[in-house]
C-alpha cells in the first residue's frame, strides 16, 4: 500500500505541475499573438521604407555616373573598407522555461565572435538578457563587457526601441566600433526561427537594381523637396528606428513563440506521465485487491 500511496502523491503533483505549465501556454499565447499583430505591421512598413531608400540611393549612382561627381552619404549607410573594430549586442531573455531558445542564441553568438577572432577582429561583446550572458560564459566565451536586463519589460513599446538604439549608438562611439551587430532569434512562425547576426551600423542595404523604380507615378514624373541627400538623410535616421523596433519584436515574437511551445510539450508529457501512473497505480491497485480477496477465501476454507 506504501507504493500505492507514492503513486497516488506523484500523479497529484504532476497535475499541480501541469495546471501552471497550462497557464504559462495561455499567457504566452496571449502575449504571442500581440506581438505577432506588431510584427505583421510593422514589416510592411519596413518593407516599403528600404523601398524609397534605393530609389534615392539608385537616383544618386545615376546622378554620379553621369556627371562624374560623387555624393557624400549619411555615415550609417557607408560600408567600411576594412573593418577592425565590432560590438556585438546579443539579445536573449531574463527568465527561462522557453526550450532552446537561449542556448540557440548563445551558440550563435559565439559562432559569430569565433568568426570575427580567427579573422584578427577586436570584438566587443554585450549582453542583453541573463540567460544568454549565463549560457555565453558556460561556453567559455571571454569577450562579454557588460550584461544588462532585457529590452522588452512586457510589450514592446516604440520608447523602448529608441532607448535601446541610443545604446548601440553610444557603445559604437565609446569603442570607436567599425561595425555594430546584433545577434537575436528572427521570427518565421509559431513554430520556426532562425538564429541572425544582423549588421546594423552601418546598415547594410543592398542595392538591387530590380526592385528600384523610376521616379515616377502612372505617366507623371516627380521631383524632390528637399534635395536626394537631404531626404535621404532623413530617411536613413527613420529606418534606424523602425529597424531597430522591427529587431526587438521579432525577438519577443520568437521568445514568445518558444515559451508557448515549451509549455505545450509539457503539458503534453505531464498527460503522458499522468496516464502512465495511473495505469500502474490501477495495477498495484487491482493486484493488491486480488491478494486480499485470495487471503479472504483461504481463511474461510481454513474454518
Amino acid at each position: 500500500m506504501a507504493g500505492l500511496k507514492e503513486l497516488r502523491t506523484r500523479i497529484e503533483s504532476i497535475k499541480s505541475t501541469q495546471k501552471i505549465t497550462s497557464a504559462m501556454k495561455m499567457v504566452a499565447a496571449s502575449k504571442f499573438r500581440r506581438a505577432q499583430l506588431t510584427l505583421d505591421k510593422s514589416e510592411l512598413f519596413q518593407a516599403m521604407l528600404i523601398k524609397q531608400i534605393k530609389n534615392v540611393l539608385f537616383e544618386l549612382k545615376s546622378e554620379e555616373q553621369e556627371k562624374g561627381i560623387s555624393f557624400l552619404l549619411p555615415s550609417t549607410l557607408v560600408q567600411p573598407k576594412n573593418p577592425q573594430t565590432y560590438v556585438l549586442f546579443v539579445l536573449s531573455s531574463d527568465r527561462g522555461l522557453c526550450g532552446s531558445y537561449n542556448s540557440q542564441i548563445a551558440k550563435e553568438a559565439k559562432r559569430r565572435i569565433e568568426e570575427l577572432k580567427n579573422k584578427g577582429k577586436n570584438v566587443f561583446v554585450f549582453c542583453y538578457g541573463k540567460k544568454g550572458s549565463t549560457a555565453l560564459s558556460r561556453m567559455g566565451v571571454k569577450d562579454i563587457v557588460e550584461t544588462f536586463p532585457t529590452v522588452i519589460k512586457k510589450h514592446l513599446t516604440y520608447e523602448e526601441a529608441l532607448s535601446f538604439l541610443h545604446d548601440v549608438w553610444d557603445r559604437k562611439e565609446h569603442y570607436h566600433a567599425d561595425v555594430c551587430e546584433i545577434v537575436y532569434s528572427d521570427f518565421l512562425s509559431g513554430l520556426t526561427r532562425t538564429l541572425v547576426s544582423k549588421q546594423v551600423f552601418p546598415y547594410d542595404i543592398v542595392l538591387d537594381e530590380s526592385d528600384v523604380g523610376v521616379n515616377r507615378v502612372g505617366n507623371a514624373y516627380y521631383g524632390y523637396l528637399p534635395d536626394k541627400l537631404e531626404l535621404l538623410r532623413k530617411l536613413s535616421n527613420l529606418y534606424m528606428r523602425t529597424a531597430m523596433f522591427e529587431i526587438l519584436i521579432n525577438s519577443q515574437a520568437s521568445e514568445h513563440a518558444a515559451r508557448m511551445t515549451s509549455m505545450d510539450n509539457a503539458n503534453r508529457n505531464a498527460r503522458d506521465m499522468i496516464s502512465s501512473l495511473t495505469f500502474k497505480y490501477n495495477t498495484l491497485r487491482q493486484s493488491a485487491i486480488t491478494t486480499e480477496l485470495t487471503e479472504i477465501v483461504a481463511g474461510a476454507e481454513a474454518m
